[in-house]
């Protein structure tokens, strides 16, 4: 394993590690998961020398973290924890965003004991609440910091202007959004906003939820209730035209005698190194064949060829629905 830094201080792996399919998520996200094959992937992962773990009160809701949590009982001091909070949660169910004070002081003590850690290596706002400053929330955010239940601090699917907002009132150690070689919006002012304020960047779906691994040839791959068929990227009139980028990356990761998934993997680490792809699994098989894009040198002929393939903007369809979309870049 290779190790980079988010913002100044925290080092990681160069690949972290995405615990959402794992446990409490249901089987119609990335299907069915199995207790016992996520808990030996995340030992494999440590025995990779895989560092970073990323989780969030929201998944389960509660599951999630707390599968983490039993996995690295024992060994907490060689690992980096991320958790995330920002949603209202009643009865088991989200009821919309929710950053004020309260909320992220009684999400911050709900992960610690989940997660069974003294201490939170880095806190995320999950996404952008419009109705409470950011200041104020970061504020609250940074009286964690305080009391040492929290190291860092993060950000996920914010904009650049709240992102500025936000690190002129706590530094912001890495900000969290999706970034692949089929969604490369963050680009255009998120990726430069981070390397002007020396500010991590943690890609999540960077395997653009599957479509890149090539393991997927038709929707009628996807089993009837999976939530990719509602995915504008994974449908009827855009499928067809997206996998000509998946044609392409096949043809590169032939020629170093890889998988899909490392190149796909590899371009987003040669994209800078304060950039820490957080690749999701439930398996070790998958996690092991991840993890080896860490090795991965893209030749200029390699990269040229994607960016052909994979211009900013030119994946046919918007990454989520409406909904999904109205929370991000706020």
């Amino acid at each position: 394993m290779k190790y980079r830094k988010l913002g100044p201080e925290l080092e990681v792996s160069a690949l972290g590690l995405g615990c959402m399919p794992m446990a409490g998520i249901g089987k119609s996200m990335y299907g069915a998961a199995s207790s016992a094959e996520s808990l030996a992937t995340i030992d494999r992962a440590i025995e990779l020398g895989v560092t970073f773990f990323d989780t969030a009160e929201v998944y389960g809701p509660y599951l999630n973290e707390e599968l983490l949590g039993q996995a690295i009982s024992g060994r907490r001091d060689r690992l980096i924890i991320a958790s995330k909070f920002g949603f209202a949660i009643e009865d088991g169910q989200v009821r919309g965003v929710d950053s004020t004070p309260a909320n992220v002081r009684r999400a911050c003590e709900g992960s610690l004991k989940r997660l069974g850690v003294d201490t939170i290596d880095l806190f995320y706002q999950h996404r952008v609440d419009p109705n409470v400053p950011i200041e104020e929330t970061v504020g609250a955010m940074a009286d964690l910091v305080t009391e040492g239940k929290v190291r860092y601090l993060g950000l996920s699917e914010a904009g650049a202007a709240t992102l500025k907002k936000a690190h002129a009132t706590h530094p912001i150690a890495a900000l969290q959004s999706e970034y692949s070689l089929w969604e490369r919006g963050v680009e255009e002012d998120i990726l430069p906003v981070c390397q002007d304020l020396g500010i991590g960047f943690v890609p999540y779906s960077p395997l653009g939820r599957g479509f890149l691994t090539g393991q997927i040839s038709s929707r009628d791959d996807l089993p009837e209730d999976d939530y990719r068929r509602n995915d504008p990227r994974y449908s009827e009139e855009n499928f067809a035209l997206n996998m000509k980028l998946v044609d392409v990356v096949k043809a590169v990761a032939a020629r170093h005698h890889c998988s899909p998934a490392q190149i796909a993997l590899a371009w987003l680490l040669a994209q800078g190194d304060f950039i820490v792809p957080i690749p999701g699994s439930k398996r070790r098989a998958t996690l092991e064949d991840s993890m080896a894009a860490v090795d991965i040198e893209l030749t200029t002929i390699d990269l040229d060829e994607l960016e052909a393939a994979a211009p900013v903007g030119g994946t046919a369809g918007p990454r989520y629905g409406e909904t999904m979309m109205s929370m991000v870049r706020l």
